[in-house]
């Protein structure tokens, strides 16, 4: 895709804005998609990806012990393939914990949990080497006392961003806040509680008013979020936590289905367990969702029904739920056809067929690690890339508290390792969450620093 392509793109939605749903599904197909687990706005790599950008924790003692961006080339063609090739340093160690891309791919916004700032990276100008454009410091102050950002989604010329938390309590009642691609305070959306549905509807026993993940269906008009843990929780160690009764009661149970347009929400549903991340159909005739939960290792469907209204129902098991195997990251095909996902305690992946997204069946697992927690897969969905770390305080002691990057290939039915990094050796860090990047997205790199078999051939 050339540069003057993606502009004329992003000035076509923009212009556009959120105008009407009807013309929101004659453009958000899966050619405007990313890799598969991205916003349905952005610009997308349909080829091979040049690096992956892991947003890293730092540790005391490793290194410089700072929060970093990593990047990793992870183009076969590349004499550099399988190499930590630049790392950017951003001082502290904050929480560093989920990153995304703006809609054009020109920034990527980082943040930290625990200081509740947010990193803009500029990864156009020098895709292999991001630089540090801006630091928002004041994002509690502006958004109102949010607590924990979260993460960062990308719409038409802004960036959603869910909280975790809040300051008054710093329990898990929290919003989402809105900024502009640049940086600039935009409005908070805050979570429907019982006190306050703000015109939602309470489909069951809950409206905890708790935060996690956002993702869109905008040929539906909809907007969904998840719900998770407050800081006095995701900052606490994680084996006191499990033994702290009262802690233990303060996880979210709901899902939330939002107007996209006009940012309110509109239903209330019952997802008990804590649901984590959300991953939506691509397909223009799927409207659902599914979402997995930490505490019950259930894996739910969000879905709308014949009469066109929402629901939520459990749809399968995730390993022995009995054992709590903690589900986290997953990356579902772009065909919609089956998702991977990993659970944290036991090291797995495991790939799920969704023949009927009513009842995934498991089709396959492997140990990736002794801990594993974040899975990001290519467009088609041929590369599979793992990390391991969860949060600081949540990760494992010892010996299996290993920290790595690992590169698989999948072929439909099995997972093969290309290469690993171990980012403990490297005295890198906490290896967490992972973005791609490309040469091809922009012109001013072709062709003199582009690999032969980048991006390139399937952009255009």
């Amino acid at each position: 895709m050339r540069s003057e392509t993606l502009k004329k793109w992003r000035r076509t939605v923009l212009a556009i804005g959120l105008a009407s749903s009807a013309a929101m599904a004659a453009m958000v197909t899966p050619a405007f998609a990313d890799e598969t687990c991205m916003s349905p706005y952005m610009a997308k790599i349909v080829g091979q990806e040049d690096f992956v950008y892991v947003w890293t924790l730092g540790i005391e003692g490793v290194g410089d012990g700072q929060d970093k961006l990593v990047t990793v080339d992870v183009n076969p063609k590349s004499k550099n393939y399988g190499q930590v090739i630049h790392a950017l340093s951003v001082g502290g160690r904050n929480e560093a914990h989920h990153s995304g891309l703006t809609d054009d791919r020109r920034y990527l916004w980082a943040g930290g949990l625990d200081t509740n700032k947010l990193w803009i990276f500029d990864v156009h100008t020098d895709p292999a080497k991001p630089r540090l454009k801006k630091v928002v410091t004041d994002f509690v102050a502006k958004s109102g006392g949010v607590v924990g950002p979260h993460t960062t989604y990308a719409l038409p010329g802004r960036m959603m961003i869910t909280g975790l938390s809040n300051n008054k309590d710093h329990g898990g009642r929290t919003a989402l806040v809105e900024y502009t691609n640049e940086g600039e305070y935009v409005a908070t959306y805050w979570m429907p509680t019982d006190e306050n549905l703000q015109g939602a509807v309470k489909s069951g026993k809950y409206a905890d008013g708790y935060g996690y993940d956002v993702r869109v269906l905008p040929r539906r008009n909809m907007m969904v979020t998840s719900s998770f843990t407050g800081w006095s929780n995701y900052m606490m160690d994680f084996g006191k936590m499990l033994q702290d009764k009262e802690a233990m009661k303060r996880f979210g149970n709901t899902v939330v289905i939002w107007d996209l347009h006009q940012r309110k929400p509109k239903k209330v549903l019952d997802v008990p367990g804590a649901p984590l991340e959300i991953r939506c159909a691509w397909q223009p005739t799927n409207n659902w969702c599914l979402t997995t939960t930490a505490l019950t290792s259930k894996v739910w469907l969000i879905y709308e029904d014949d009469a066109g209204e929402w629901q939520a129902k459990d749809v399968a098991d995730i390993g022995d739920p009995s054992k709590v195997p903690l589900p986290v990251a997953f990356s579902i095909a772009q065909d919609d056809s089956g998702f991977l996902l990993n659970t944290f305690m036991d090291g797995k992946v495991r790939y799920f067929d969704l023949s009927d997204p009513h009842k995934p069946v498991q089709k396959y697992e492997k140990v990736i690690g002794k801990q594993v927690n974040m899975i990001s897969g290519s467009w088609d969905w041929k590369r599979q890339y793992f990390t391991s770390s969860l949060l600081a305080n949540w990760d494992k002691k010892g010996g299996d508290g290993e920290q790595f990057f690992r590169a698989y290939d999948w072929d439909g039915e099995k997972l093969t390792k290309r290469f690993e990094i171990d980012f403990i050796e490297a005295k890198l860090g906490r290896a967490h969450q992972m973005r791609f990047g490309a040469y091809a997205l922009y012109a001013k790199h072709r062709p003199a620093q582009q690999p032969e078999g980048s991006a390139l051939a399937s952009a255009e």
